[in-house]
């Protein structure tokens, strides 16, 4: 028996480091990973789909990501199973309960609406845990296996959503699901195998290899907070053996990349070195790059690698600092202003920030090195236009 296992779509999601036109192409995206698991459960044999948590990204969202979202679903073609996870729980104001959702939900989807045993197929069942506020009270993946037996001769699978105490320890969280619970389910045959959702990133829990969150199918995070996202996972369990052993396959959908560049930049030569990294990166309008530089600049160093990150910010679909890992420093070289053919006010005005560049006072340094530096790319403009 194939079935794929996903979570966290978290249809609707907005990324702030997105423009408009950038934001689109995103949300597309994700649209489409979910659209192609029907490819997929055709091409590997997958019978159904579990959908462990958070298929929208929050409750309150636009009709049109409803419809658009239920339409990629549509196309599937074979039963799919969401639970509701902590972005899209079933409170008062759920999704699932709208009025539009129930009018325009395809005959493939079903929503796993209530705790405990959903039978699926002939000798299948899920077992599901949806979370019905945002902050639970218990252990919802426990409370779903109280007074549960062996599966017997048939297949049991567990949905359930959230932190795992062995991953995620913080005793002042009762919803964390316990591992050494399920570990017992797993072990007496109440269960066969686990599916979670919350991580965005792959990750196995325990030794088993049955206990897994499949991470998102599409990038959210950058790889210190999300190492490896981008897949879904095509479980394999054995009916024929009593033993139910289980198979668990990855298969990358994800089409987006978040990327981090780290580099010293003290002189031209690192500038162009930076520019060519960025060149050499593919699919630019689908990847996020955060930079990361340190060094000591001049200003026409500085005014150079403004310019760099001003043309790559047209081509990514986003380019922005990473703040707290970049230190650059700019110090006007000696007799650096002296060809730009300036005298009077000009000449002294240069030579005033020329010394604010240097001084000790932080803020007024900063303020003169971007001062000159806009100076320098004015004038460079114009020494271009004519």
């Amino acid at each position: 028996m194939r079935f794929v296992h996903t979570a966290d779509w978290q249809l609707g999601m907005t990324r702030r480091r997105l423009g408009e036109d950038a934001q689109a192409r995103y949300s597309a995206a994700r649209r489409d990973a979910v659209a192609g698991l029907g490819e997929l459960a055709a091409r590997t044999g997958a019978e159904f789909v579990v959908v462990a948590g958070d298929v929208f990204e929050h409750n309150q969202l636009a009709p049109q990501v409803i419809s658009q979202s239920l339409e990629a679903m549509r196309r599937i073609a074979v039963p799919v199973y969401l639970l509701p996870g902590n972005h899209d729980p079933l409170d008062a104001a759920s999704v699932y309960t709208s009025r539009q959702f129930i009018r325009e939900c395809p005959d493939n989807v079903t929503v796993l609406d209530r705790d405990g045993v959903h039978p699926v197929a002939p000798g299948v069942e899920l077992v599901a845990a949806p979370w019905r506020s945002k902050r639970p009270t218990t252990d919802l993946a426990a409370a779903a296996l109280d007074g549960l037996g062996p599966a017997g001769d048939g297949v049991r699978i567990l949905l359930a959503h959230g932190g795992v105490d062995s991953l995620d320890p913080d005793p002042t969280n009762p919803a964390l699901i316990g591992s050494a619970v399920i570990e017992e389910a797993l072990a007496r045959g109440i269960v066969h195998y686990v599916a979670l959702g919350d991580k965005h990133s792959r990750t196995e829990v325990g030794g088993s290899g049955r206990f897994f969150y499949s991470g998102s199918p599409e990038v959210t995070n950058f790889a210190d907070i999300e190492p490896d996202p981008g897949h879904v996972l095509v479980v394999d369990i054995d009916t024929t053996d009593s033993r139910r052993p289980v198979t668990v396959s990855p298969h990358r959908v994800g089409r987006w990349r978040f990327h981090t560049v780290r580099r010293r930049v003290d002189t031209a030569a690192d500038i162009d070195a930076l520019a060519d990294e960025l060149d050499r990166l593919p699919d630019k309008d689908r990847t996020v790059v955060r930079w990361a530089l340190t060094g000591t600049l001049t200003v026409t160093d500085r005014a150079a690698l403004d310019d760099c990150l001003e043309r790559y910010s047209r081509l990514l679909a986003s380019l922005e600092p990473w703040d707290r890992h970049t230190d650059l420093a700019v110090l006007p070289a000696d007799g650096e202003f002296d060809d730009l053919g300036l005298g009077g006010f000009a000449a002294a005005a240069v030579e005033e920030l020329t010394t604010q560049a240097r001084g000790a006072d932080p803020q007024a340094a900063d303020d003169a090195q971007a001062a000159l530096a806009l100076l320098l790319r004015l004038v460079d403009h114009d020494r271009g236009a004519a």
